[in-house]
């Protein structure tokens, strides 16, 4: 029997070829192996004629165009702002070896003055502290060891026998407290510095108290006490556990802790009045953290003495967060409206890292804006740029300038943009993105496609 096979690949005829069957099945096998080679043969000679014809189809395309689209280049970098380190430590720090808004003063058992301190910073640190100047009772503590330390360690006394001080508050003369223990008062001073200073360096701390206290006992004795006047209550405070969680969060104890106090009457001794509201204050931590308060409360000026300070040109929720970047070092603006607010109220109060951080939301903010919503939204980066100049916000008002420019084809088109100066026009002209030059190319190109009557390759 003989059985016939065609095939047709890619347009192209095979010859037809016959197998004869015969008895012997390994014969047939051979005819039917050469059959498929042969078709694979072909096939693949169709694939690569098809393949030859498409590279020709795409060369005299190329020659059609003849121009080569032009090449976008990237956009210029943007400046870089650098931020401020925090000196949140330093100013507490700098405020006890001021002795600037004292009202706390530490007496021996001789009726000797010892050191000065403030309340507002002792309180934020230690409960010992809280329940010896009335901020906590002994039934808010709950707490048997750190009201034993608080009755031991000190007394606060009102007797005329203290010597008269000139220095106070509008709230009434320091509070005077008494310290027990010997060999802690001899130490005082160095613990007040531990304390001032953020209260993690304990290895200094140590190494202090042991160059007063020669006795290794006296030293573990007053180190314990220090341990106690710092003890959370409920928790058992251990060396190595002082340690390293102090070292781990340097501003813990210090940082978190005089956000208790913020916006709050207690231990208050001034209170700013503001668009017809009240908010209480402390005139030390005001005084550490901002020098121009510092001149306010300390100079000639009628606020020293004044226990309400009314406060102008700037809204009372900007205020604020003002105050709460003094007391934490920290702030969170809610929008880039109110953080330009609060760069303005820094700058007025000269609080430069407040102004930087500021800076650097708005910046944030602007980036995270995706090309539509910057075209759409009513915030006007003009009127921002005006604002940054007039505050002196040199770094901002350079870094928004080179934001229009580089959204050259988004902020042309706003109404806005006709409210730039010429020398700011100017400016971005000269940095804008894309370029000139490139649009012009682009035309060109496009024109010349369209002339040739060609498909973009591109597109």
């Amino acid at each position: 029997a003989c059985f016939f096979f065609t095939a047709d690949v890619g347009g192209i005829p095979l010859t037809t070829v016959a197998i004869v069957a015969v008895a012997d099945f390994s014969l047939s096998y051979y005819f039917l192996n050469e059959f498929t080679s042969n078709l694979e043969y072909f096939m693949i000679q169709s694939l690569n004629q098809k393949s030859s014809e498409k590279m020709k189809k795409r060369k005299k395309s190329h020659k059609c165009h003849g121009v080569k689209p032009p090449q976008l280049e990237q956009p210029e970098k943007m400046p870089i702002l650098k931020g401020e380190a925090s000196h949140y430590n330093s100013d507490l720090h700098n405020l006890l070896i001021c002795c600037q808004c004292v009202d706390v003063i530490f007496y021996s058992e001789d009726l000797k003055e010892v050191v000065e301190a403030h309340k507002i910073v002792l309180c934020s640190v230690s409960h010992v502290f809280m329940l010896l100047f009335n901020v906590k009772s002994p039934a808010d503590i709950q707490d048997s060891s750190i009201i034993r330390t608080a009755q031991t360690l000190f007394a606060v006394n009102s007797e005329a026998v203290f010597p008269v001080s000139n220095r106070g508050s509008p709230c009434g003369p320091p509070v005077r407290v008494t310290v027990k223990d010997s060999f802690f008062c001899f130490c005082l001073s160095d613990i007040l510095h531990f304390i001032y200073s953020g209260a993690f360096q304990w290895e200094l701390l140590e190494e202090d108290i042991k160059k007063k206290l020669k006795d290794p006992g006296e030293v573990e004795l007053v180190l314990e006490k220090v341990k106690c006047i710092l003890k959370t209550p409920g928790k058992v405070n251990s060396s190595k556990n002082c340690r390293s969680h102090q070292t781990a969060r340097p501003l813990q104890l210090c940082d978190t802790s005089l956000r208790l106090f913020f916006n709050t009457h207690v231990l208050a001794d001034v209170i700013f009045q503001i668009q017809g509201a009240t908010v209480p204050a402390h005139r030390a931590v005001l005084v550490a953290r901002c020098e121009v308060m510092a001149a306010m409360f300390n100079g000639s000026y009628i606020e020293a003495n004044s226990f309400l300070v009314p406060v102008y040109g700037v809204s009372k929720d900007t205020f604020l967060s003002f105050l709460e970047y003094l007391y934490t070092d920290s702030c969170c603006p809610a929008s880039i409206l109110q953080a330009m607010s609060l760069l303005i109220c820094a700058e007025m109060y000269q609080v430069s890292r407040l102004q930087h951080i500021c800076e650097l939301y708005i910046i944030t903010q602007l980036q995270s804006m995706p090309s539509r919503e910057l075209a759409s939204t009513s915030l006007s980066v003009v009127s921002l740029l005006r604002k940054a100049k007039f505050h002196n916000s040199d770094c901002l008002s350079t870094w928004l300038l080179h934001f229009i420019a580089t959204n050259y084809l988004i902020f042309s088109q706003k109404p806005e943009f006709q409210d730039l100066s010429a020398e700011e026009r100017n400016f971005v002209e000269m940095h804008r993105w894309p370029s000139h030059m490139y649009l012009k190319q682009l035309a060109d190109y496009r024109n010349y496609i369209n002339s040739q009557k060609c498909h973009c390759i591109v597109m």
